[in-house]
Order: C-alpha cells, then structure tokens, then sequence
C-alpha cells in the first residue's frame, strides 16, 4: 500500500455494535449522587427565589401611615344659645340655658362630663352624660346650675366657663369652654334673684 490517507477497512469489517446491557453500568453511588444534585439544586433555587422575594418585601415602598384623629378639644365647639324659663315647680329654682356643641371633623367626640368652677353650684345636663355627637350633626344641649350655697358662688360671674370632659379615639381631656359675654351675663342675674336675700 502506498500514498497516505486515512485507513480504509478491509473486506470483513464492520463497526461492532454494542447493546445497552452490555455498556458499562453507573454504580448505585452515582444514581443518588444525581438525584441528590438535582434535589439541592431545586433547594437552592427555591431559597435563592425566596430570599430575593423577601428582600424586595422588605425594601418595597412603605404607605403612608394614616395621620392620627384630632385631640377632641381641637374639633368640639361649644355656643351660648339663650336662657330658658325656670321650672316654677322646681326647688330649688335653677338658671336654665342651652347651648350647642358642635365637632367639625374626625371621630365621634363623647362627653363624659359637665361641671363649672363655681363650688356653690350644682351641674344637670339633658340629654345626661355620658352623650355622643359626630362630626357635622351639631347637638343642643340644656344645661341647668342650682345654687347649692349661696356663700360659694359670686355676685358677679365676670368670665364664667363650662368644664367639659371630652373623649374620642385619640385621647380623654378636660376642656374650660368660655360661652361669652352674654352667658356672663345671664348667669350673673340668676345668681343674683338666687342669692339676692342671702345675708351672707
């Protein structure tokens, strides 16, 4: 033979089959290795998805929380509206007057309690405490002070207030509502016919 080139076969020859029983057979060591890298990558993928989702939890864009509700005493308006006409059937006789209170926004306000400074004066509300009023429905009031002891209250009330316990969602305070001159005034002339003789 002579020349190069690759080597032909000669006359008998062919390639030998070879059958899969007869290839070589991976050992048991080697099947669980292959299943137990398939289980630990699907692991991995899992923990990788999952830490990435919580990483964008964590770090997302955090709302606005909701602004908190007015303190009570911020949103409740009380206002002298007029004396009402005493009870004559009533003892002892008591100025009576109406005001109106009224809450501009946020929760219901509750009152919890009506008072004023005056130790010689007795406090009644109607409706009776405890009442609530919701923003924008104002509410009318009647209040009544009795003179208790003439010696504890003044001839003249120069700037008397209500102190009103109030309550909503955000807190409980006690609030002095200064009605007005008018109030002043009215309350000062029931006093006065209350007390007028009273020798102190």
């Amino acid at each position: 033979m002579s020349g190069v080139g690759p080597v032909e076969p000669e006359e008998g020859t062919h390639v030998l089959d070879v059958s899969p029983a007869s290839r070589p057979r991976r050992s048991g060591y080697a099947r669980k290795f292959e299943r137990h890298r398939r289980t630990v990558s699907a692991g991995l993928l899992a923990a990788a998805v999952l830490t990435g989702g919580g990483y964008l939890y964590i770090t997302r864009p955090r709302p606005e929380p909701p602004p908190e509700p007015p303190y009570p005493s911020q949103v409740t308006a009380f206002a002298y509206l007029k004396p009402r006409p005493a009870d004559p059937d009533t003892a002892p006789p008591g100025f009576t007057f109406e005001v109106e209170m009224r809450t501009e926004s946020g929760p219901p306000v509750t009152v919890t309690r009506i008072s004023q400074p005056y130790a010689g004066l007795s406090v009644t509300s109607s409706p009776r405490v405890p009442f609530r009023t919701k923003a924008g429905s104002p509410r009318k009031i009647t209040i009544t002070m009795r003179v208790t002891e003439c010696g504890k209250v003044p001839r003249n009330a120069g700037l008397p207030f209500l102190d009103v316990t109030l309550r909503n969602a955000r807190a409980m305070e006690v609030h002095s509502f200064i009605l007005g001159s008018p109030y002043a005034r009215d309350l000062s002339r029931a006093l006065q016919v209350a007390c007028g003789n009273d020798s102190r």
